[in-house]
């Protein structure tokens, strides 16, 4: 019931597929019932940890492709509590593949892993080969969890593919974390009308992605009869400047300025400087490449949030629920 997964969730749905939703709501992670609104009845909710796999290994008998999401994101909470996100991406992903391999041998499992695993660039743009040197323990743990998928796909256990996500942004991301990256900080200051907070002096680039470019990914590595690779990257179309990815979020909301600031106190020592994604191997083996302009993107992003925006703002209305059928009270504007 997080961002990415929502998004998934719904163009599923629509494409006629037969879809389970596992999210535990695990505080601080996005989960919000509001998000999974338009889907109503279509969907199952199963209210578990990856780690509690066992308690709902029927499901995964069952299925033809998962979709692996589930986790922490925020690489400043994995400083402050590492044990935690150590917890829910590693442990709870093996526990999570241990039952997998008993209960579904072979199935396809298509993992969203991160950019982070790579650290600080040694060359751009970044493609697959590139040395793995992370610098946060949510980049450790991600790894790990990987490592977990490619070890268990090499002995056949199961056939993962691992998506590593620049920024992703979109609709139904989670507003009121400001802990989730900086595309949902800017967002909500869009939103908001507040000043958009560029830290440094703005030039370091990114190559932020829509959610639905993201999602169209999910679905042709899932989908893919044959893998030639088991790792790809996933990234926007160009580099932007972060004062120009700012810059675009302020025009596109109409009412905010962009401001440039020093680094806080600890960020710094986590940031990885400029980051792009080489495309070459996705574009290349699995067809795919983004769409969407951040311009485009950053249009239909607040056009989403213009009349949800207490969805995504107040902790009451965004209360991860475990049932479908609670979602059938929330308003109509939902279907959008």
């Amino acid at each position: 019931m997080g961002f990415i997964g929502s998004n998934l969730a719904v163009r599923l749905v629509e494409l006629g597929a037969s879809v389970s939703i596992v999210d535990s709501s695990e505080p601080g992670c996005g989960a919000n019932v509001y998000n999974i609104a338009p889907l109503r009845d279509r969907v199952r909710i199963i209210p578990l940890n990856l780690a509690e796999a066992e308690d709902f290994a029927a499901e995964i008998r069952a299925c033809d492709v998962i979709f692996n999401l589930a986790g922490e994101i925020s690489h400043t909470e994995s400083m402050r509590c590492p044990e935690r996100d150590l917890a829910l991406n590693a442990v709870a992903n093996l526990r999570f593949l241990e039952t997998c391999r008993r209960a579904r041998p072979g199935v396809r499992i298509v993992f969203a892993s991160t950019r982070q695993v790579y650290g600080r660039p040694t060359r751009l743009p970044v493609d697959e080969s590139h040395p793995l040197d992370t610098i946060d323990f949510n980049g450790i743990h991600k790894l790990a969890a990987e490592r977990y998928h490619l070890l268990l796909s090499r002995l056949g256990d199961v056939d993962a593919v691992i998506l590593r996500l620049t920024n992703v942004y979109g609709p139904r991301m989670a507003l009121r974390l400001s802990c989730q990256g900086f595309m949902g900080v800017y967002l909500r200051a869009a939103l908001l009308g507040e000043p958009l907070l560029v830290y440094g002096d703005g030039r370091q680039l990114r190559d932020p992605v829509f959610v639905d470019d993201v999602v169209d990914a999910f679905l042709a590595a899932g989908a893919a009869e044959r893998l030639p690779s088991r790792i790809y990257n996933v990234g926007g179309a160009e580099p932007l400047s972060l004062a120009e990815i700012a810059s675009c979020f302020a025009r596109a909301g109409g009412r905010s300025a962009v401001r440039l600031v020093p680094f806080p106190e600890g960020r710094k020592a986590i940031d990885i400087g400029s980051y792009w994604t080489d495309g070459t191997r996705i574009r290349q083996e699995l067809a795919w490449q983004p769409s969407t302009t951040i311009g485009d993107g950053a249009c239909r992003t607040l056009e989403y949030y213009g009349r949800r925006l207490r969805q995504y703002l107040d902790s009451d209305a965004a209360q991860p629920s475990h049932g479908a059928r609670e979602a059938e009270a929330l308003e109509p504007a939902a279907a959008g």
